[in-house]
C-alpha cells in the first residue's frame, strides 16, 4: 500500500475497532447483568462471574464484527467525501481499485477473524462455559446453602444438612430423590464433602444409608455404606450426560457426526445449519464492506446529498443479513437450502463489485454494440 492507502486503512481500522468494542461492550454489559446473581446470591467470585459472562464475548464479536466493519467503511468514506478528499483523489487519477484496496484488506482481516471465531474459538468458549456453570452449581451446593434449609436442587431432588464442620464438610445430610416417580430414594449420611475427580465434581457421603422404594414393591430396600459418591453434574439438564449441542462441538465433530446415531439423528438439521454457518459468516464481512463502499465510494459534491446513499446501504445490508438468517433457518429442514445460504453473500459480493466498477451487463453490451457499429 502507498501512503494514501495506509492513511485510509489506518482510519478504517480505528473506526472498526471503536465500533466493534463499543457495540460489544454495551451488549455484553446488558447480558452480564442477567448473571449478576452469581455474585449476589450464589456466592461466586468476580473471576467466576467474569469467566462465565466473558466466554460469551466470542459470539458477540462474530455477530457484531461485520456490522462494525460496515459502520467503519461508511464513516471513513463519508469523512473523506465531506473533506473533499475523494474529489481530490479522483481528480488526481486515483482509480477505484486503488481506493478499494485498503478497505478490501481490512475486510479480509475481519473475515479471517470471524472465521477463527466461528470455526475454533466460539465452540471452545461454549464448552468451557458449560463446565464453569456446572462448577458454579457445585460450589452453590457446598458454600452457599445455609444449614437447616430444605432446598430443591432440581425438580424432585431435595437437599438438607444440619451444620457445617470445622473443615468445611457438611454434617447431618438428608437427600430425597423423587425425580423418577416410580422410584424414590432417601439418602442419609453423617458427613459429606465435595471432591474434584478429573474435572468432575462429586459429593462424597460417609457413614450413611440409602433407602429405596419402588411402586412395584411395598417393602423399602435399605443399604448402608461407608462411602458413597454422587455426581453433581446430574443436577444440570440431561441428567449429567453431556448432550450433543452443535454450537459446543468442534467443526471436525460436526463434519464427522454420525447421522445413524439415535442421539444425533434428531439434531441433523441443527448440525447441518451450524456447520455451514461457520463457513458462511465470514463472507458477510466482505459483503457488508463492499455494500458500504458501493454506496459512498464515488466522490460527490457538497450539493449532492449522501444521506440517501447511507440509508440505502443500511437497507441493503439489513435485507442481506435477514435473508442469510432465513436461509440458515431453512437449512434446519431442507438440505438444498445450503446452496441458497452460500449464494446470498456470494451474489451480494459480486453484485457490489459490479456496481463499484460499473460492469452492468446492459451497459457492457451497449458499448460492444456501438463499437461494432463504428467498425
Amino acid at each position: 500500500m502507498n501512503r494514501i492507502q495506509r492513511y485510509i486503512f489506518c482510519g478504517g481500522m480505528a473506526a472498526y475497532l471503536t465500533s466493534l468494542f463499543g457495540l460489544t461492550g454495551i451488549i455484553w454489559i446488558t447480558q452480564a447483568l442477567r448473571e449478576f446473581d452469581l455474585l449476589t446470591t450464589k456466592g461466586q467470585s468476580f473471576w467466576v462471574f467474569f469467566g462465565i459472562t466473558g466466554l460469551g464475548i466470542p459470539i458477540l464479536f462474530m455477530v457484531i464484527a461485520p456490522i462494525a466493519l460496515f459502520i467503519a467503511v461508511i464513516y471513513v468514506l463519508n469523512r473523506l467525501n465531506g473533506d473533499s478528499e475523494l474529489v481530490i483523489l479522483n481528480a488526481a487519477g486515483f482509480s477505484p481499485v486503488n481506493l478499494l484496496k485498503p478497505f478490501a484488506i481490512l475486510a479480509v482481516i475481519v473475515a479471517l477473524m470471524v472465521a477463527s471465531l466461528t470455526l475454533v474459538i466460539m465452540p471452545w468458549s461454549f464448552d468451557v462455559q458449560r463446565d464453569l456453570v456446572t462448577r458454579a452449581r457445585a460450589d452453590f451446593l457446598t458454600r452457599v446453602i445455609e444449614p437447616g434449609q430444605f432446598l430443591p436442587l432440581t425438580d424432585g431432588f431435595l437437599f438438607h444438612y444440619r451444620e457445617r464442620g470445622p473443615s468445611g464438610e457438611l454434617l447431618g445430610i438428608f437427600m430425597q430423590d423423587r425425580r423418577d416417580t416410580g422410584h424414590v430414594a432417601v439418602y442419609l449420611a453423617e458427613v459429606g464433602r465435595t471432591v474434584d475427580v478429573n474435572g468432575q465434581n462429586f459429593l462424597i457421603l460417609e457413614k450413611g444409608s440409602v433407602q429405596r422404594q419402588d411402586d412395584s414393591n411395598a417393602d423399602a430396600a435399605i443399604v448402608t455404606f461407608d462411602r458413597y459418591g454422587i455426581d453433581l453434574a446430574q443436577f444440570t439438564p440431561n441428567n449429567g450426560k453431556k448432550p450433543f449441542v452443535p454450537r459446543e462441538r468442534s467443526t471436525a465433530e460436526l463434519y464427522h457426526a454420525n447421522a445413524q446415531d439415535p442421539d444425533i439423528a434428531p439434531l441433523i438439521g441443527r448440525i447441518r445449519a451450524e456447520y455451514h454457518d461457520r463457513f458462511i459468516n465470514p463472507l458477510f464481512a466482505i459483503a457488508f464492506a463492499l455494500i458500504g463502499f458501493a454506496a459512498l465510494g464515488q466522490p460527490r459534491t457538497t450539493r449532492q446529498g449522501r444521506g440517501s446513499a447511507i440509508i440505502g446501504a443500511i437497507i441493503v445490508m439489513v435485507v442481506v443479513r435477514l435473508s442469510g438468517a432465513a436461509a440458515s433457518t431453512m437449512m434446519l429442514r431442507q438440505s438444498v437450502a445450503v446452496y441458497l445460504a452460500y449464494f446470498i453473500p456470494t451474489f451480494t459480493i459480486l453484485l457490489a463489485l459490479a456496481y463499484i466498477f460499473r460492469l452492468r451487463i446492459g451497459g457492457f453490451f451497449a458499448v460492444k454494440g456501438r463499437a461494432g457499429a463504428v467498425a
